[in-house]
């Protein structure tokens, strides 16, 4: 029974599926591992593949998982998209695939990502480019693009992701899937982030999805759903950026969903722009001690390398400490609401060649409304929100510190909303 029907099943109808016999546990990986290899060459998500994966007796057997290029996979290339770590074999499993791994579910491959993770694109020296599954020419987003694009495109059940500035959610709103950044240290890693604003997570075609993968991967039990009525949400409609008109339709049409749902809506005002001027100083620092000369790596990976080497520590010390004072903002907001909605981001997804050159002006209209939520700290979903001249467009919804379940539970009640959630792209029955 390896027909493309099964592709697209989540991981809770799998689950289903199997616990009343109608679907074998191999059915699904089977099924993944022979879309990959007639589809994926159209699409250059994924830049490893294991053949021989196979589901495990766990409640997630049967489900497959795609793992980024930036976490390690025992036994696979470990990359992360750079000509330093071309030949790099993982020797032991990240803390979350050991988890998946424990529940039974089948690792199908590495996802292809933009080199050091620092791109809003997927574009690397190694692999070809990452392209979009609603649009070829357009770009899946970045830097969990393969992710993205993998879940997307019916290649793998969940995708796994990291996100220090944005890098779940943006190609979770590019490819029209759901996509979720947890609070910090919610989510274990083994390789800590020195500036602890990277956090690992899932995408997936369901926020349900979201939510077994976060139980998974963080160990924890997945909660109860629960329907709540009159929360209070800020709706960002004012920004010194200038945001695409899709873009804030998507927020507006978001609003009266939520409205309808029988919350509270209340306008707020967001600022990205100090939080953007110091992650110029602290992204590019993040990456100061890597191995080895700049010229090691690709062009702008060198470069940012060697941008971050020639700052002081007080310039670091100062940027960060402004970063993180100026996304208080969103605590302050979140002292008397229960959630904050935003676009996801500030543009439409664009062709690959244009996609704007990292931590410069464009950039930051792109990521206006992702990158404060980095800094503050906060758990953030991106929820696909429908399509705009044949492309998705996503939108934001940001809850309070250490909260996930309760935002889920929002993002499922939006999600249920007519013109919100997963639709397939075409071409890719």
């Amino acid at each position: 029974m390896h027909t493309d029907g099964v592709a697209w099943l989540t991981a809770t109808e799998i689950a289903e599926a199997v616990r009343a016999g109608r679907l074998d546990r191999q059915d699904v990986v089977d099924c993944h591992l022979d879309r990959i290899r007639r589809l994926d060459t159209r699409l250059a998500a994924f830049v490893h593949v294991d053949g021989s994966a196979s589901a495990g007796g766990g409640p997630l057997g049967a489900v497959t998982i795609g793992v980024k290029d930036t976490q390690p996979v025992a036994g696979m290339p470990w990359t992360s998209g750079s000509r330093k770590w071309r030949d790099r074999i993982a020797e032991f499993d990240a803390i979350v695939v050991a988890n998946v791994r424990a529940a039974g579910a089948a690792i199908v491959g590495k996802t292809n990502t933009p080199e050091l993770a620092a791109s809003v694109g997927t574009v690397n020296e190694l692999f070809p480019p990452t392209r979009n599954p609603w649009r070829a020419s357009s770009t899946p987003g970045g830097s969990s693009g393969g992710s993205g694009a993998a879940v997307a495109a019916g290649l793998c059940t969940i995708a796994f992701g990291d996100d220090m500035g944005g890098s779940i959610r943006i190609p979770a709103s590019c490819c029209g899937v759901a996509g979720l950044r947890p609070s910090p240290d919610v989510v274990p890693t083994e390789v800590p982030s020195p500036i602890r604003l990277s956090c690992r997570g899932p995408l997936a075609r369901s926020v349900a999805d979201l939510r077994l993968g976060l139980a998974v991967m963080t160990g924890q039990a997945d909660q109860v759903p629960v329907q709540r009525t009159g929360l209070r949400v800020a709706v960002v409609r004012e920004t010194p950026v200038a945001v695409d008109p899709a873009c804030v339709a998507a927020c507006e049409r978001a609003a009266e969903a939520l409205q309808r749902a029988r919350h509270r809506l209340e306008p707020a005002v967001w600022d990205p722009i100090p939080v953007a001027q110091a992650y110029q100083v602290v992204r590019p620092i993040s990456v100061s001690n890597m191995p080895g000369e700049p010229s090691e790596y690709g062009e702008a990976a060198g470069r940012l390398i060697a941008r971050g080497r020639a700052f002081t520590v007080q310039e670091y010390l100062d940027a960060f400490v402004a970063g993180l004072s100026s996304a208080r903002l969103l605590h302050r907001i979140l002292e008397d609401h229960d959630a904050i909605l935003t676009p996801t981001l500030g543009r439409q997804p664009m062709p690959i060649e244009q996609v704007p050159a990292f931590l410069q002006d464009e950039w930051c209209e792109y990521t206006q409304f992702v990158l404060p939520v980095s800094f503050a700290g906060l758990p953030a979903v991106s929820v696909p929100a429908g399509l705009h001249d044949g492309l998705p467009v996503g939108i934001q919804l940001v809850g309070r510190y250490r909260q996930e379940w309760e935002l889920l539970d929002l993002a499922g009640q939006l999600e249920s909303a007519p013109g919100f959630g997963f639709e397939r792209p075409p071409g890719w029955e």
